[in-house]
Order: structure tokens, then C-alpha cells, then sequence
């Protein structure tokens, strides 16, 4: 005699097989091969802890925060109380609660170590691609640091093959602009972006995947935009200074060497070095306004002109962006400027902190 499984069951054996898909899903776009390694978890392994920046001696740090306590104290801040927009009342709430989010949302900064076909390198022509597209289709700054920030993060927890790898930077792209852009492009014209090397359904099926892998956190990230708003305000939001941070900041996104830097840090760094460049100096205002003081900053500025006077770096998209008049051409200013410190200063490699 058949018996008829009752609703809670085959909710259940639903549940189940919905489960066995997703995960089905999973080993197929990061190619993982479940029958070969029944034991092997395709989440890569470090033998490192984890160290992200600023990561010094505990007297140093101590020194650090003592010296932005004391300028805290007698520093002056002219409240927005009369601009209802600026939310005054709040700010030291909302930047304090981002603080606690910069955590949740970094990458591992070795997680190449645990792929088998992808470099850095190839990370960096990703990157730039991302920036071609991102630009071409006039997004949001945030949805391009939100859509590198995925791509990270997910390289993180899943080894991914070479063949994969663009798919994995188009659907970042996909899932930041559904959740930043008023008017996001469709899912076809990400297709149109791969020049059709992906499909529809591919594109969709790795939003999935990866939302899950990621636990859905997308909110959760806040880029260094928010931070060079807030900082801004030592300078009154100097246009030649904000423009140049920006380009600065954007390069950050081609060098894996700061993925161990926050948000917040990287914002510090760009301004720091926009106004070292405009002949400006990092005064207690920026100081109050960063959280950073010069010394903090010094190591990623030094990695900053490194990067600039690399060997066909011009070659870069970010460089042709900002060589635009629309953006004051502030990578030819730079990259000019790095070139001549650079030679003078000598080799500043002495200068970043140990890794």
C-alpha cells in the first residue's frame, strides 16, 4: 500500500533538493569537482593571519591615538546644524557604526595564494576592465568600488578557473548596480558588455551563487567615497584636491597591496597624497576629520608613487580617464609629479611598513 507523504514532508525533501542545487550550482562555477575530492572544501586555506592596516606595535598605536586625542580635544568643528541634509546630530554615530562595518567587508589580502590558475596580474586587467565598463555605462562612483569589493571577497571563498574569472567581475558589476544605481543597465547589456562570452543565464546564475556565497552582505560596504566626503571638509571641499584624491584613490584598486587597507585608510592616503602634491600639508583639521595622522599615512602614500611610476602604467584605463579635462587631468599631474619625487626621494620602498 502507498502511503502519501504528508505537506511538512515534502516541504522538507523540497527544502532539501533546493539545497543540493544551490550547492550543484556552486561546484559548477567555480569548477569544483565533487567526486574527485568528496573531502576537499573548495574555500582556500592560509597558513598567514590575517593582518590588515594599520597594523603596528601597540606603543606605536597607543601613540597614535593619543596624538589624535589630543587634537580631538581642542580642535573646533563648525557643525552643519543649519543644513538639515548634513544630519549633524548623527555623523559621529553613522561614521562610528562604518568603522564597525570596515571589518566585516574586507577581503583576505593573500586569498591568491589559495587560487590555482588566477594572479594578481590578471586581478589587475580585470580591474581595468571593470573601470572601462563602469565608465562607459556613466555609474556611480560606489558602484564600482562595491563591485570590486565582491569580486574580492568572493576570490576569497571560492577558487575560481581562469575561464571564469570575467564572469565573476560581470556579475559584481551586475549585483552592485541592481543595488546602488537608480537605473541600472539591464542584464542584457551586461551580456553585451562580455562581447557575449557569457549568457543570460549564466550571468543570473552566478548572481545567485555569489549572493550566497557573500551571505547577501552588500550593504555592509561602505567605499572610500564616503570617507573623502567627510574628510573633505578640512579643506572646505577644494575641487583640485577632491579630483586628484579621486584618481589616486581609483589606482588603489589596481594594487593588491592594499586590500589589507580599510576604506577609511585608503581615503586618508589618497587625500594625504593629493595634498602633498598640491603643496598642501596634513594639518590637525584632517587630522580631526581623518582619524589618521601624517606618520599613519606615510607608508601608503610611498606605495601610491610607487605604483605611478611603474612601467607602462600610463597604459592603464584609470590614467586615459583622468587625463580627461573633465577630470583637471589629474593623472597627468600625477603621475608628472611622481616621477619627479620619485627620482629626487630615491627608492621609498624603506618606508612601508613590513609586510
Amino acid at each position: 500500500m502507498e502511503v502519501e507523504a504528508s505537506e511538512d514532508e515534502q516541504v522538507e525533501v523540497s527544502t532539501h533538493d533546493q539545497s543540493l542545487i544551490n550547492q550543484q550550482e556552486v561546484e559548477a562555477m567555480v569548477e569544483v569537482d565533487s567526486e574527485d575530492e568528496p573531502d576537499v572544501d573548495d574555500e582556500p586555506l592560509y597558513e598567514r593571519p590575517v593582518r590588515y592596516w594599520p597594523d603596528v606595535s601597540t606603543a606605536r598605536a597607543m601613540r597614535f591615538r593619543k596624538e589624535i586625542d589630543d587634537i580631538k580635544e581642542v580642535f573646533q568643528d563648525e557643525l552643519d546644524e543649519e543644513d538639515t541634509t548634513m544630519v549633524s546630530e548623527y555623523a559621529n554615530e553613522i561614521f562610528e557604526y562604518m568603522n564597525e562595518l570596515e571589518d566585516e567587508c574586507m577581503p583576505n589580502p593573500d586569498y591568491i595564494e589559495g587560487q590555482t590558475e588566477i594572479t594578481w596580474a590578471m586581478r589587475q586587467t580585470l580591474v581595468d576592465w571593470l573601470l572601462q565598463v563602469h565608465l562607459r555605462y556613466h555609474m556611480l562612483p560606489e558602484t564600482l568600488w562595491i563591485a570590486i569589493n565582491i569580486v574580492d571577497r568572493f576570490l576569497t571563498k571560492r577558487v575560481v578557473s581562469l575561464v571564469k574569472l570575467q564572469l565573476v567581475g560581470v556579475t559584481a558589476m551586475f549585483i552592485a548596480a541592481k543595488y546602488e544605481e537608480i537605473l541600472a543597465p539591464s542584464v542584457e547589456e551586461f551580456v553585451f558588455m562580455t562581447e557575449k562570452g557569457y549568457t543570460k543565464e549564466e550571468i543570473l546564475k552566478g548572481e545567485r551563487i555569489m549572493l550566497q556565497t557573500l551571505e547577501f552582505k552588500i550593504s555592509h560596504y561602505c567605499s572610500p567615497y564616503s570617507w573623502m566626503r567627510k574628510i573633505s571638509k578640512a579643506d572646505d571641499y577644494d575641487l583640485q584636491t577632491r579630483t586628484l584624491s579621486k584618481f589616486l584613490t581609483e589606482v588603489t584598486l589596481l594594487d593588491y597591496r592594499f586590500l589589507r587597507v580599510k576604506p577609511s585608510m585608503i581615503a586618508a592616503i589618497g587625500m594625504y597624497t593629493a595634498r602633498r602634491m598640491l603643496g598642501g600639508d596634513w594639518n590637525d583639521a584632517f587630522i580631526f576629520h581623518s582619524g589618521f595622522t601624517e606618520e599613519h599615512l606615510l607608508p601608503g602614500h610611498a606605495m601610491l608613487v610607487q605604483k605611478l611610476v611603474e612601467e607602462n602604467f600610463t597604459k592603464q584605463y584609470v590614467c586615459r580617464k583622468y587625463a580627461n579635462k573633465k577630470f583637471l587631468k589629474a593623472s597627468l599631474f600625477a603621475i608628472e609629479w611622481a616621477h619627479r619625487h620619485f627620482e629626487e626621494e630615491g627608492d621609498m620602498r624603506g618606508m612601508v611598513l613590513e609586510e
